[in-house]
């Protein structure tokens, strides 16, 4: 595993909590991850209508499948954060989960508030790159 993903800040753009770029080391295998849902073991949508529960069990899925792989999160190169919502407070509930969950490693991510996601009461889904170099 390598954290050796070069997080780019531009410094001619607005400060936010998030890298505006990166980039994958050169030789790095890179890693796809279908969208992390918020799923019991089960099957069943975890915290049915609490956004930071969906996203906090979105991480955790997140973080399973990135093990997996021979990654972790600090191997992830960006993400998109789905969220079932109109109401940016919403948007904002699950992105301070996943943000966190991250620490310092503040990756280039994509938050979209969209009309419905596949399981039944899902609220939340993250999707992530990662590259390691092996």
């Amino acid at each position: 595993m390598s954290s050796a993903v070069q997080l780019i800040r531009a410094t001619s753009l607005a400060d936010t909590p998030y890298a505006y770029a990166a980039t994958a080391p050169a030789g790095s295998r890179l890693i796809f991850l279908a969208g992390a849902c918020p799923l019991n073991d089960d099957g069943t949508t975890a915290a049915p209508g609490d956004y930071a529960a969906q996203a906090a069990r979105c991480v955790e899925t997140l973080r399973a499948a990135l093990d997996v792989a021979g990654a972790t999160l600090t191997d992830v190169i960006s993400t998109r954060v789905l969220v079932a919502s109109s109401a940016q407070a919403d948007l904002v509930t699950a992105w301070d989960v996943v943000h966190a969950a991250f620490g310092a490693h503040d990756v280039p991510s994509t938050l979209l508030g969209v009309t419905v996601l596949g399981y039944d009461h899902q609220l939340v889904e993250i999707e992530a790159i990662a590259a390691v170099t092996d």
